[in-house]
């Protein structure tokens, strides 16, 4: 590959912005190319629940799933849900999804891929917020999940898994447990602690402080919606945009739920879904954890943010237009008033925001980092589904090794865009 190539960057979240930074530091130019705002209330990455899971390596899909897709498609507000107007199309997507999760042989091999993409991101993300003058938005205090008993522990696939991959933890009783979190519901009496993980205390100012750094470092910023991408026989042109073309000699497509339509036109059609996601946070809380945490039984992630309590979880499957569903946040609301029974019940709505945003999501866990089929100027950097953050730091090295053509620091086998086509 050429040294110094100039890099039009499609989409400015988490993997972009990191992206764009490990580009520069490889000596290319870089033009960073998204309608919205970095960091913006637009942004998956605004919304995240803030974890930085290192540990996050088993897959939406596992053996026996199959089984609960009635429930969902009936459950509306369920912890995954299906809307039927949208079944028809998502269909194909879900048997694929499914199929990834059919055997505990194909979650193990996808969760030691993800492993070598997560493993150390609190450090590498600790690296970059030091770089971006942000420092105090990454903190690697690890993360507890927290379960009603032992029994509902020691029944998780996924904690087999991790065991295997490599990811130690710290177990509690409920005594232990109380000590540490006073005011968490007595319910929960077994805790896991993943010493090595972290939390992002503002995901959206975090993203934002990267993509500054990045226009520090060289970078352009361009507010523009990429439509395309123009080819010369193998060899790429230009980036289309709804306000004209911008040269380039190299282009990553790291658009997130928006990516599918720019890997259509160079002939990927690639399965990539928006999974709905929310958020509810609760500005100057009276009660919360100490630490941040899961709960097993309500599927969300529970954390300290700058802004308040922030709670986030549960998935929909709607497509990319349709309307949002409140009544999703309200259930994380009230599960987080079960969590925590010294949170009022009454608090005033005002100091209840809620969010509401697209996770994009490949069917069998694994995003998709390569190179297009048409042209090796062209890199694929997206599909993260529940681990953009985390996976972004590794991803942004991994891209900046790809347009180099230097030897990527971990296999990239399993996240071939190839393996769909």
């Amino acid at each position: 590959m050429p040294e110094g190539r100039h890099v039009a960057i499609i989409g400015a979240g988490a993997v972009g912005v990191i992206s764009a930074i490990e580009a520069l530091r490889e000596g290319h130019r870089v033009t960073l190319i998204d309608a919205g705002e970095p960091g913006g209330e637009q942004a998956a990455s605004y919304g995240n629940a803030g974890w930085l899971s290192s540990h996050s390596v088993i897959p939406p899909a596992e053996p026996g799933i199959w089984k609960k897709v009635p429930g969902y498609l009936m459950d509306p507000l369920g912890p995954l849900a299906i809307r039927w107007s949208y079944l028809p199309k998502a269909l194909p997507w879900l048997i694929k999804y499914l199929l990834s999760g059919w055997t505990e042989a194909r979650v193990e091999k996808t969760a030691f891929a993800l492993r070598d993409l997560l493993k150390d991101a609190p450090l590498l993300h600790r690296k970059l917020a030091e770089e971006a003058g942000v420092p105090e938005l990454v903190e690697r205090n690890g993360v507890m999940h927290v379960f009603p008993s032992r029994g509902n522990f020691d029944n998780d696939l996924g904690w087999r898994l991790r065991k295997k991959v490599g990811v130690q933890w710290m177990e509690l009783n409920a005594d232990e447990m109380r000590q540490r979190e006073p005011e968490l519901h007595p319910r929960y009496t077994f805790g896991v602690v993943v010493e090595e993980a972290g939390r992002c205390r503002d995901p959206g100012a975090y993203v934002a402080a990267l993509a500054n750094h990045a226009v520090a470092s060289g970078a352009k910023l361009v507010r523009a919606k990429a439509t395309g991408l123009k080819l010369d026989g193998n060899k790429l042109v230009a980036v289309v945009t709804e306000t004209g073309e911008i040269p380039c000699d190299a282009a990553v497509v790291a658009a997130g739920a928006h990516s599918k339509r720019l890997t259509a036109s160079v002939g990927d059609p690639l399965p990539l879904e928006t999974e709905r996601g929310y958020h509810v946070m609760i500005e100057n809380p009276e009660s919360g954890p100490r630490s941040s945490m899961m709960a097993s039984d309500a599927k969300m992630v529970v954390n300290w943010t700058n802004k308040g309590l922030r709670a986030a979880g549960t998935v929909e499957m709607a497509g990319l237009e349709a309307a949002p569903n409140w009544k999703r946040a309200e259930i994380l609301r009230n599960n987080l008033l079960s969590m925590f029974p010294k949170l009022p019940k009454d608090i005033p709505a005002s100091r209840v925001k809620t969010w509401f945003g697209h996770r994009p999501s490949m069917p069998d866990g694994l995003p998709c980092i390569g190179h297009a089929r048409a042209s090796r100027d062209i890199v694929y950097a997206f599909g993260h589904g529940h681990v953009g953050l985390v996976g972004s730091a590794r991803t942004g090295r991994l891209v900046a090794q790809l347009l180099s053509g230097k030897q990527p620091e971990i296999p990239l086998a399993p996240f071939s865009p190839n393996r769909f086509l």
